[in-house]
């Protein structure tokens, strides 16, 4: 699949879609037209929940796209948040797509198999509608930051200051462990725990800000 843009950060987000109210009529245009391309990783992801349907991704793709413009000419500021609501629109114009392939000559059911998961189970109409609806875009900025992080961690500390961070915060494990535990294992004090730890996250606080990561 073709990569896309990063998503706009909430304060470019909300530039553009103030202009695309009230700006000129090339302004405008312009604004609709980065909203759009900015937003197509969310049309991507969503368009991944469909990929076992018997439908081409670059179509899918093309449906969901034209789910999000309906969603960014008619979004309302004071309703909540872009992505949350082009998620519903892009979620609709896919289903009615899926709907529209079905036999004309009898009512879809939401129960019907339209495909199967990535582990052959089927799935429903009903099962994709009943996904719960979250921001996907800030899902993929902590993804990011995330990704960024564990490069900081090797790049920028020392063994000794990693393995402590790395225990800390369960960032293997996925279980975190105090810094009494941690001394113990390593068999030095708690407050020299304390004490590489801080100095740990310092300089991964030094990294995020030098990388201009909010």
């Amino acid at each position: 699949m073709k990569t896309f843009s990063q998503p706009l950060s909430a304060k470019d987000e909300a530039v553009y879609l103030g202009q695309l109210k009230t700006g000129s009529e090339r302004e405008r245009g312009e604004a609709k037209g980065i909203l759009v391309e900015r937003n197509l990783r969310l049309v991507a992801h969503i368009a991944k929940k469909y990929q076992n349907v018997d439908e081409d991704m670059e179509d899918l793709i093309s449906i969901g796209t034209i789910g999000l413009i309906k969603a960014i000419d008619s979004f309302d500021a004071g309703k909540g948040k872009l992505s949350t609501y082009a998620s519903r629109c892009i979620d609709n114009e896919l289903l009615m797509l899926l709907r529209a392939k079905k036999k004309t000559s009898r009512e879809v059911s939401l129960y019907e198999p339209i495909g199967t998961d990535r582990e052959g189970n089927e799935i429903s109409l009903l099962d994709v509608i009943e996904q719960d609806q979250v921001d996907v875009i800030d899902r993929m900025e902590v993804e990011d930051k995330l990704h960024r992080l564990k490069g900081m961690i090797t790049d920028r500390l020392s063994d000794r200051e990693r393995e402590i961070i790395l225990m800390r915060y369960g960032l293997l494990s996925g279980q975190e462990i105090t810094q009494r535990e941690i001394g113990h294992r390593l068999g030095i004090s708690r407050s020299y725990v304390s004490r590489i730890e801080k100095r740990a996250l310092e300089k991964l606080k030094e990294g995020y800000e030098s990388c201009g990561i909010a």
